[in-house]
């Protein structure tokens, strides 16, 4: 598979994993290599309700809170849909949520440069 068919089948695996964990997916994904990074950005993924929330400072905290919760709970099922598609180890998993711009910014460390691996 090219580099581009990998990050292509993240971007599916995150979003089954935000429809089944976070109750529904991004309006838009996007997945990027780079060595031993793969970025993904989600644009669209806050409900109705929490952009409203999102209003006042409090509501932004909750927010926030709530789904690093339940991202950390799920991680371990996140962290296996992505080394489906991969096969290689996942060092570390990072997320955080912008109620501003209603972004998700997932970050993965993996223990080998894909670029080099995907482009054998």
């Amino acid at each position: 598979m090219t580099k581009g068919q990998i990050e292509a089948k993240i971007s599916e695996a995150v979003s089954k994993f935000e429809v089944e964990f976070m109750g529904r997916g991004p309006k838009q994904i996007r997945t990027v290599i780079i060595q031993d990074l793969i970025i993904v950005r989600l644009k669209g993924f806050l409900s109705k309700s929490e952009q409203k929330l999102a209003e006042s400072i409090q509501g932004v905290e909750l927010i926030k809170k709530l789904r690093t919760t339940l991202f950390e709970n799920a991680r371990e099922y996140f962290e296996t849909l992505i080394k489906e598609v991969i096969d290689v180890n996942i060092i570390s998993t990072h997320s955080d949520v912008s109620t501003k711009t209603g972004e998700k910014i997932i970050v993965i460390t993996v223990d080998e440069n894909l670029e080099e691996k995907f482009n054998k």
